[in-house]
């Protein structure tokens, strides 16, 4: 997959910075960071206190990005049995 094919405005993907992983555009915060805060019952105003250089939309971005790449994965069910 062509992770440069996911275009989003707030996440950036550069080598450089936290070793490519997706990041929040001149942060060093991980989207999957922020996906594991909020699956972990953090609230995003609790996020924002947390890291109050972040927008509500920063972290909307994060799901959309994460939403979108697992849009693209190859399901590893495909053609499994149901039980």
């Amino acid at each position: 997959m062509n992770r440069q094919a996911l275009v989003h405005s707030h996440i950036e993907i550069n080598p450089d910075i936290m070793f490519g992983k997706p990041v929040i555009k001149g942060t060093r915060i991980t989207v999957e960071h922020l996906l594991r805060k909020l699956a972990g019952g953090m609230w995003i105003e609790e996020i924002l206190r947390d890291h109050p250089h972040l927008t509500p939309d920063d972290i909307y971005a994060a799901a959309a990005f994460a939403a979108d790449y697992m849009a693209q994965e190859e399901s590893i069910f495909a053609g499994a049995q149901q039980q």
